[in-house]
């Protein structure tokens, strides 16, 4: 399996052992709301609101907290979100990238930079990791009962660069950001509705740490996920199988 492919992987399987699930649902929901500040309430014409609204979807969300996360954008009254991203290394050099979506950025940046000084690691400036993470549209889709020859024919032609299919059942596509809307078009265009769709953040080499040590990272990420105001955390850390396994 690539690495791409491998990375969606993970993240799927971690989310689906995730008991936390307010928790996502939470960031789907500030998601939603963002969105709808952004480009209006109406899916059809807003990108990003129909690519938030399918990812709820993929989570199991309610229909009516879907449409209350919509309400609540549309309401003048309802907190502005910025959004922010923090870049650092924790033990082992290991680069880690801080998504954040937030209506206190002093509050966002002094928490996410007690996590870094807590456990030996250092917030660095913004863009210090640029060269080590490539931007990928990241696609996870149930095959169904989908022919897997003919699929493959048409996500290349909308710029697919990786296709994998997982011994669960699941492609996993792996796009250029530049590419990331055309693939959106097109499974719209075959009717299917991905499990997930998102721009992650894909390190260009990974580090390979002893499990010991690498569920202590482990552990320094989740608490940057457990963050309100965090929506993705990225790491150039190798998931090993051995390090799957003790998860």
């Amino acid at each position: 399996m690539s690495g791409h492919s491998k990375w969606s992987t993970i993240k799927r399987k971690k989310g689906a052992l995730d008991a936390k699930r307010s928790k996502i649902f939470s960031k789907l929901i500030k998601e939603i709301t963002v969105a709808v500040k952004e480009g209006g309430p109406d899916p059809e014409g807003n990108p990003r609101l129909r690519l938030a609204i399918a990812n709820a979807k993929g989570q199991s969300m309610p229909k009516d907290n879907i449409e209350r996360a919509i309400s609540k954008g549309k309401d003048k009254d309802s907190a502005n979100f910025t959004e922010a991203t923090y870049e650092g290394y924790l033990s082992h050099g290991i680069a880690v990238y801080v998504e954040t979506q937030t209506d206190n950025s002093q509050r966002t940046v002094s928490n996410v930079r007690a996590i870094f000084n807590k456990y030996g690691g250092s917030l660095g400036t913004n863009g210090s990791l640029s060269f080590l993470f490539d931007r990928k549209g990241i696609f996870s889709v149930p095959k169904g009962e989908i022919d897997p020859d003919e699929f493959e024919l048409e996500v290349i032609d909308a710029g697919a660069e990786d296709i994998e299919l997982d011994d669960e059942g699941f492609f996993h596509i792996t796009t250029s950001m530049e590419d990331f809307g055309s693939m959106m078009k097109k499974l719209e265009e075959l009717g299917i509705e991905p499990e997930s769709a998102e721009l992650q953040r894909i390190p260009h080499e990974t580090k390979t740490l002893d499990n010991e040590s690498a569920l202590k990272i482990l552990k320094v990420i989740e608490l940057f996920e457990d963050d309100d105001d965090v929506q993705q955390v990225f790491h150039n850390m190798e998931m090993t199988d051995e390090l799957m396994d003790e998860m």
